[in-house]
């Protein structure tokens, strides 16, 4: 028996037996586009917290107030109102931290905003005039307050692009009067846009004087938090420590592990969100595995059901002369060829889902190249490793005995 005529032999005994086939290659099929998927879901996800984490900056610290508790509840980083604007003042001294070379202090409130009859609700941010620098943002119209502007507690308003188009101002915004919790402000520049970072649309937002914001918008002396920007990575260390001892003292906390604050870096967020989702994608990728040995184990079975329901036809084939390799040859094709046609099939139904997918629901799969292929030649791996039992099983078969079966 020729290779070609083993192979047509194979085509034909999946095609006299297709049911059986086709739920074969469908538990393959559905094991290759899980692994496709999830890995994909898992690097889309590192993907977007990396880059939402990576656009702050990699020579950016961000402090952070510490937790309140309240009625016995202990609330999240963040929640005390320990951090006041003095504190960012004090950090943005040369004499005091020679190594940080902007500060941004931010107070964040959540208002509805009016101008003329449209209204609409939007994050507030009070800040500095550093904001853009550390931010690393810019203007396409107008521009960014001054800091006399911040000292004087100017009633101006630098807002996003998605806000303006809300508040049907984004064909002309600028020199337009915005409502604030009842304050009025005069909108002076409109940020570039910046698109989603994390979840959150950095285009809707309004940036004011953080005078203003203290004294008429949130009522809080206090700040969220404070983004205090180096000179470059390198002096990173250096400004942590500066940062680290100036609160303290500030704060009149003599043990550290006290402190009611907290300096993070995002380099080392994105190290830990990088570390998790690592070890969320190799968990979703090991249980999609196990549906392709469930996949492997079906070719197994129907391979075995073919050789006993072939034993004539195997006895058959020897007594006119096939030699158990061919007989071995022939199996082990029908096996390959379910294992590819699931492959094939399923890499093409996981690309297709990376595609559509983010379409419908607000997530991000990355199409990993890698994944595809290997899942395809995993698949012809399972096709050419489960059918090797069954192929030596019918290799092995005596004409005489295989005749004499019914």
């Amino acid at each position: 028996m020729t290779f070609i005529e083993t192979i047509r032999s194979a085509f034909e005994a999946i095609w006299n037996r297709r049911l059986r086939s086709t739920l074969t290659v469908l538990g393959i099929l559905i094991g290759i586009a899980a692994v496709i998927m999830t890995v994909g879901l898992g690097e889309g996800a590192s993907a977007t917290v990396n880059s939402a984490i990576s656009s702050l900056g990699t020579n950016v610290l961000i402090v952070t107030a510490g937790s309140a508790t309240s009625a016995g509840v202990r609330g999240g980083s963040g929640s005390a109102s320990t951090l006041t604007y003095a504190d960012a003042q004090d950090l943005a001294s040369h004499v005091v931290s020679p190594n940080i070379e902007a500060v941004a202090p931010i107070v964040v409130t959540e208002d509805e905003v009016k101008a003329g009859t449209k209204n609409w609700t939007t994050q507030v941010d009070g800040t500095s005039a550093s904001w853009l620098k550390v931010r690393d943002r810019s203007v396409s119209e107008g521009r960014f307050f001054t800091p006399a502007q911040v000292k004087d507690g100017a009633a101006v308003a630098v807002i996003g692009s998605t806000t303006a188009s809300q508040l049907g101002i984004g064909g002309a915004p600028l020199g337009q009067v915005i409502n604030v919790a009842g304050v009025p402000l005069t909108v002076v520049g409109v940020l570039n846009t910046a698109g989603d970072s994390n979840g959150f649309n950095e285009d809707d937002i309004i940036l004011v004087p953080i005078t203003v914001a203290q004294s008429s918008i949130s009522g809080s002396q206090s700040v969220s938090l404070i983004y205090l920007e180096t000179a470059s990575s390198a002096t990173l260390g250096a400004a942590y420590y500066e940062a680290d001892n100036e609160l303290l003292a500030l704060h009149q906390i003599t043990n550290p592990k006290d402190a009611d604050f907290t300096i993070t870096a995002p380099s080392t967020l994105e190290a830990t969100a990088s570390s998790v989702n690592d070890a969320l994608t190799f968990l979703l990728a090991g249980i999609a595995a196990i549906s392709l040995l469930v996949g492997g184990i079906g070719v197994m079975n129907i391979m075995l059901v073919s050789v006993t329901e072939r034993v004539r036809e195997i006895g058959l084939r020897k007594a006119l002369g096939a030699t158990p390799a061919a007989i071995r040859r022939q199996f082990l094709v029908e096996a390959t060829t379910l294992g590819l046609t699931g492959g094939f099939l399923g890499a093409g139904i996981g690309v297709l889902g990376a595609i559509v997918l983010p379409h419908l629901a607000t997530t991000h799969i990355d199409i990993v190249w890698w994944a595809v292929a290997g899942s395809i030649g995993v698949a012809m791996v399972i096709g050419l490793g489960f059918g090797v039992y069954p192929a030596a099983r019918a290799a092995k078969l005596a004409p005489i005995d295989a005749l004499r079966s019914e």
